[in-house]
């Protein structure tokens, strides 16, 4: 038996595990500001100002990993976001007053926004 591989699909899948983490992320965020203010650190209403855009971010993501064929500056576009979330989560831990659950939290999440941007950049060449 044969394994046939369809090489968009290894960008779809990386584009749809980004859409669902984002979003997952994102209303954890709406949904529980207040308890995970006091955990990591930020006011909620900020948690609740990233959650929104997450969410948002997200559906983007989402859609656009459902277009055929995937679109290569759309995807550019969300590699450069996903660097730029990466840096800036990093940033923030410097600028900002966090809890140390908080700083883990966003140095971990910036590992796993660049893994994503990694992930999507082989499947852009392997296009």
């Amino acid at each position: 038996m044969t394994a046939v591989t369809h090489r968009p699909d290894f960008l779809r899948l990386a584009l749809l595990g980004d859409a669902v983490v984002t979003g997952g992320n994102g209303l954890a965020y709406l949904l529980f500001a207040a308890p995970l203010g006091s955990l990591l650190g930020p006011e909620a209403g900020l948690l609740r100002g990233i959650g929104a855009f997450l969410v948002v971010y997200a559906l983007a993501v989402g859609l656009l990993s459902t277009r055929r064929p995937i679109s290569r500056p759309a995807t550019l576009a969300v590699i450069t976001l996903n660097l730029l979330w990466s840096l800036g989560s990093v940033a923030a831990v410097v600028a900002w007053s966090f809890t140390t659950v908080g700083a883990l939290w966003a140095v971990a999440q910036a590992v796993v926004v660049a893994a994503f941007a990694a992930l999507q950049v082989i499947g852009l060449r392997r296009s």
